[in-house]
Formats: structure tokens, C-alpha cells, sequence
């Protein structure tokens, strides 16, 4: 009989954003569900599973609501007999642990790709450290999806060096190079549509817009430089999730339609993005970098902040230039650096571009998902 998954998510869109390729090549061997709180079964459509299981978990802490997520799963897995079970994020990582022990299933896994607790303080920071602990006390397989976010949760006592892997080279799944593609032509289709002028320099941002992401410190910056530089741009790509954009009137060098634009999200990255020339992500705290390397892919270099996720996603003058967390004057210095060296600019593009190739294609992650999934049922 074929062996039976199920990956459970607190939303579908964490699904269908890293976990389409790897449940596409598992399900050719195993019987693929998802469980989390999806609506319908047009939210999972890319997925090729079995089917989904529907059921209430909310991203803060709520007591009553998570004990009623515990009790459900609990139900789903007695019923359906799992052979695994395996969580994406914080909230769906402890639910299912708690319920995929109670019910006894031998392979519990959970991978890591941030810790929210990073950047709190005081009860918060020891309540959301705690849940992440019984996460993985609860589980018997650890996955993380980067070596220095890896080192950061050793450091913290999360897990133990032992019980915690990554596999391959890192990232939750790679990028899909067939999708990131750098095209001169889409490049110049890219930029006409948008507005651009060729002697425009585009700084990008893509993600969900909030303070952790270091947005304050990207416009104090931008502000900084678009004094002087009437040829720089910001582009924003994705959604205004901490309200940041309401804040703009503050800066009195960006003009919202002139030097700035906030597009929203777009459905093909490996397409907009190309517009840009340069990528930003000053985070304060990342697990990966996902955004970071699919801009590598495309020979676009790369600003990021030191903050220790994103070690692994870029190598500082080499794929592109590394800035401190929180700190705008070392961002502008990056940005500015940038911003008068074409020549750099196109060699840490290329050098990104090739190292991303060399380590994170998505079909070599997938591959080491699968062969990890072979090692637990062959064990």
C-alpha cells in the first residue's frame, strides 16, 4: 500500500507558494493530503493531492481556538491513519505536533523558516520561544530551511544540533528557473509598461510591507538619495500588510507616481521583477530570503540586512552588498553605492545569477525532499 502524507499549513497561499513542486514529484510515490484553513477546494488547485482537510487556525495565540484546531486535527489524523505528518510555520507546526503525538504517528516533522519570537522581548519573546520548543519536543524529524538559521535556534536552545537538518543547500524550495529567466526583451517590455526610462535605476522591494521588514528604514533612506538622484526609483511589489504606504506623505522626496510606485502583487515575479535593477530587502528578521534569491536567478543584485536568515541567501560583495539591521545610514550607503556602479551592479548580478543555479534550483530541493521521505519509510 502506498504511504500516506499530510502536510498541514495555517493558509493555503504558504502551500501554494513553496510546497507545489515537492507534493507534485511525492505524490507520484505517496498519497499527498493537506490539511489547514482552506475554504475550498479552488484554494488548493495547484496541489495534487488526495484531498484537503478544512479546519480553523488563527496565526496569534488564542487559547480556545487552538485547543478546538488541536481537537479536530486529532480527529482528522485518528481517522485517516497517517504514516506522516509534516508542518509549515509556527501556529500549524504546534497544532499538528500535539495532535500527530497524541494519536501516535511515527514520522512528525516540522520545518523552520523564521522565528517571529526574533525580535520580541520580554514574555512574548519567552511565551513564542516556548511554543517553538514544544513544536519540536513534540516532533521527531526537524527540518530548517538555512545553516545560520539553523545556528540561531541551536544558540537559542530551540533544538539540538542532532535532532535539526537542512536539506541540500537550503530554502524551503528553491526557485524555478524556468519561471526566473532573465530576458532582455521582458525587461524592456517590463519597464515600457511600467514607465520606465532605460536610464532609470530601479531600487525593488518585494514582500509584505510592515516594520520587520525594514521598510521605515528603506524610505528614510530612499528620501536620503532621491534628494540628489532624480534617475533613482522605488518599485514595490506585494502588500501593504503594516499600512507603511500611509506614511509616505512624511517624506518630502518621494513623490508618489514620479520616483515611486507601489504595484501590489503580482502574480509573476519572474516577470516584474526583471524590471529592476537593484533588490532590497533590509529585513530585521528573515528565515531564508526567499524574494532574495529569486532576484539573484533573474542577474538582479541584491541589498539585504544582516539579520541572520539571510547569511545564506547572499554573499556580501559578491552577489550583492550587505547593510546592518535597523540602520539607515549603512542601507544608504549601499543603495548609493549601487546606484553609481553599473559595472557592479551587472558582475554581482551574474555572480548571484550562477549561484543560485549552482545551489538552489528548485527540481535539487524537491529532490532532497523526496530523498528524505525515502530515508524516514525506509528506516
Amino acid at each position: 500500500m502506498r504511504k500516506k502524507i499530510c502536510f498541514v499549513v495555517a493558509v493555503p497561499g504558504t502551500a501554494n507558494a513553496f510546497l507545489v513542486d515537492h507534493i507534485h514529484e511525492l505524490s507520484k510515490e505517496y498519497d499527498v493530503y493537506i490539511a489547514g484553513n482552506i475554504k475550498s477546494k479552488s484554494e488548493v488547485e495547484k496541489l495534487e493531492i488526495k484531498d484537503f482537510f478544512q479546519f480553523d487556525i488563527q496565526r496569534s495565540i488564542s487559547p480556545i481556538n487552538d485547543i478546538k484546531a488541536v481537537w479536530k486535527l486529532y480527529r482528522y489524523f485518528k481517522r485517516m491513519k497517517f504514516d506522516a505528518v509534516h508542518s509549515v510555520t509556527p501556529k500549524a507546526g504546534m497544532t499538528t505536533a500535539i495532535a500527530a503525538k497524541m494519536v501516535g504517528i511515527r514520522h512528525r516533522t516540522h520545518i523552520f523558516t523564521g522565528q517571529v519570537w526574533a525580535t520580541r522581548t520580554g514574555i512574548m519573546r519567552w511565551l513564542l520561544k516556548s511554543i517553538d520548543k514544544v513544536t519540536v519536543s513534540l516532533n521527531n524529524h526537524i527540518l530548517v530551511d538555512g545553516e545560520s538559521q539553523r545556528q540561531y535556534i541551536i544558540k537559542n536552545g530551540v533544538v539540538s544540533d542532532e535532532k535539526s537538518q537542512v536539506l541540500g543547500a537550503g530554502s524551503i524550495s528553491g526557485v524555478n528557473t524556468d519561471r526566473f529567466q532573465p530576458s532582455l526583451e521582458t525587461r524592456k517590455q517590463v519597464r515600457k509598461e511600467l514607465g520606465f526610462s532605460e536610464d532609470q535605476v530601479i531600487f525593488t522591494f518585494m514582500g509584505r510591507a510592515n516594520k520587520e521588514k525594514g521598510i521605515y528604514e528603506l524610505f528614510d533612506a530612499y528620501n536620503n538619495i532621491a534628494s540628489t538622484h532624480p534617475e533613482a526609483f522605488l518599485l514595490f511589489f506585494g502588500s501593504d500588510e503594516g499600512g507603511c504606504l500611509k506614511s509616505l506623505s512624511n517624506y518630502s522626496n518621494i513623490n508618489d507616481g514620479v520616483n515611486f510606485k507601489f504595484y501590489g502583487r503580482t502574480p509573476t515575479p519572474g516577470i516584474h521583477l526583471q524590471a529592476s535593477d537593484v533588490f532590497v530587502m533590509p529585513s530585521y528578521r528573515e528565515g531564508f530570503g526567499s524574494s532574495v534569491i529569486e532576484a539573484s536567478c533573474l542577474g538582479i543584485p541584491v541589498i539585504c540586512s544582516d539579520a541572520y536568515g539571510m547569511m545564506d541567501a547572499m554573499i556580501d560583495d559578491e552577489t550583492g552588498l550587505r547593510c546592518k539591521v535597523a540602520d539607515v545610514t549603512t542601507l544608504q550607503n549601499a543603495m548609493e553605492t549601487m546606484l553609481n556602479d553599473a559595472k557592479m551592479r551587472e558582475r554581482m548580478g551574474k555572480n548571484g545569477r550562477q549561484r543560485v543555479l549552482e545551489n538552489f534550483k528548485g527540481s535539487d530541493i524537491t529532490a532532497e525532499w523526496v530523498k528524505f521521505y525515502h530515508r524516514l519509510f525506509n528506516d
